[in-house]
């Protein structure tokens, strides 16, 4: 019998690996224009942790969590929670006072898998600690949508605030009184959240619940003046750097420590997984865990959803790599000959490959084109005898001799400067430097 991956546990193959990096690699040039650093962070957790920052009445902590109830450790059901305690721990306050950082890897959580969302799911997450100033939510916002719009995602912000603890406990009453006249309609998650965390009512997907809920009273009416004039701020700031974006009142999200802004990236390309990334300010969680008195805000996108949108985009689940040259060695003496080259080659900076199985030249040159190789280099007895090699361009089909009996350090330079001319081989040389 055969061992398969977990229901909800997913392998990332090469072919698709690819647009994985895609995704992080311009994750991580967006984030350093915006100076913001990277932070990791272990996969366990004290169960506590989560329990104090998300919610005891949350779905996460109630359902979802993989939890060691004997060790009373949980395997990380989202990102800012521990990113927190590691601000806290290592005293990152003190070596300065705001900071910007961002982590990538996965999370847990025990819900019903389907398309772009399994157990284990991974999230870039990004936070921005000690600011307080309502232009960073929209900055933030503004580099999130930059980054989904360099990889050629479409979506819709949606924004709301959800006050403080000034304002929250009226429109709670008056939520309450609301809900109070609907209850019996409701499914039986809103009745329990109704008694525990009534906002939560507003953003359940059940589509009765929702019918129950068109009317109910906006949180924006019931915002005190500081919290108002926050909001204010906000969408002034989100216009000044020409983010689009919309109002919606029934966006609380599912964890207890958001306060004042809160907003969503949606598409409409992934069926009932519409949100593509979401966060919200959380002023007071980091005193809460124990931590100075700090204000926070941040956000997570999700990699699985904005892989799919873009296997959507290309029609493909797999992408075609690059190869800058491989060495087709034919017979033993020639694949004797191109083995250090080919080292010489990869130590210069070029993505090399060679066979290795003494193959046909038929078959190695389908191994190139599978590689995605810019060029093929053949050589064989006769090539060696001759002291010149048969260099092939794949992308216009056009042949050149090469001189090979001049030793591996000049062939490898001069393989260099025609497989990789200098404007394109420039990047390697800055990272070198």
């Amino acid at each position: 019998m055969k061992i398969t991956a977990l229901n909800g546990f997913k392998d990332i193959v090469p072919g698709e690996v690819e647009l994985w990096q895609k995704v992080e690699t311009a994750a991580r040039d967006i984030f350093s224009r915006f100076n913001f650093s990277e932070i990791r962070m272990p996969i366990l957790e004290k169960t506590e942790l989560f329990a104090r920052s998300i919610g005891e009445t949350t779905d996460i902590v109630e359902k979802e969590m993989y939890t060691f109830i004997d060790k009373q450790i949980t395997m990380r059901p989202e990102a800012t929670a521990s990113l927190l305690r590691a601000y806290i721990q290592h005293g990152l306050h003190v070596q300065k006072p705001v900071q910007r950082l961002f982590t990538i890897g996965p999370m847990f959580r025990h819900e019903r898998p389907q398309m772009g969302r399994l157990r284990q799911f991974h999230q870039m997450d990004v936070e921005v600690i000690g600011a307080q100033n309502p232009r960073v939510d929209a900055e933030l916002m503004a580099m999130g949508a930059m980054l989904l719009e360099e990889l050629g995602v479409t979506v819709s912000l949606e924004l709301n605030s959800l006050g403080c603890p000034a304002c929250r406990p009226g429109f709670r009453k008056t939520l309450l009184d609301f809900i109070e006249d609907r209850y019996e309609a409701l499914c039986d998650d809103c009745k329990r959240r109704s008694n525990t965390n009534p906002l939560r009512v507003l953003d359940c997907k059940n589509p009765s619940c929702r019918a129950q809920v068109v009317e109910a009273p906006s949180i924006q009416e019931h915002l005190c003046q500081e919290c108002s004039d926050h909001f204010a701020v906000v969408q002034k700031g989100l216009q000044q750097l020409g983010v689009s974006y919309s109002l919606n009142k029934f966006m609380v999200r599912g964890l207890d420590y958001y306060t004042r802004t809160t907003f969503e990236f949606i598409t409409g390309d992934l069926g009932a997984q519409a949100a593509v990334g979401a966060g919200g300010r959380y002023d007071g969680l980091i005193e809460q865990l124990g931590g100075p008195k700090v204000p926070g805000i941040g956000f997570a996108l999700g990699m699985e959803r904005l892989v799919l949108l873009l296997q959507q985009k290309k029609g493909a689940e797999t992408v075609q790599g690059e190869m800058d040259l491989f060495v087709a060695g034919l017979g033993e003496t020639a694949s004797h000959f191109v083995f250090p080259l080919v080292h010489a080659l990869r130590r210069k900076g070029l993505q090399v490959a060679m066979d290795h199985e003494g193959r046909s030249l038929k078959s190695q040159m389908k191994q190139a084109n599978k590689a995605g190789a810019h060029y093929v280099l053949i050589v064989g007895e006769a090539e060696l005898e001759q002291g010149q090699a048969v260099l092939r361009n794949m992308d216009d089909q056009k042949q050149t001799d090469i001189e090979i009996g001049t030793g591996i350090d000049k062939l490898s330079q001069s393989l260099l400067e025609i497989c990789k001319p200098l404007d394109k081989f420039s990047d390697i040389l800055t990272k070198r430097i």
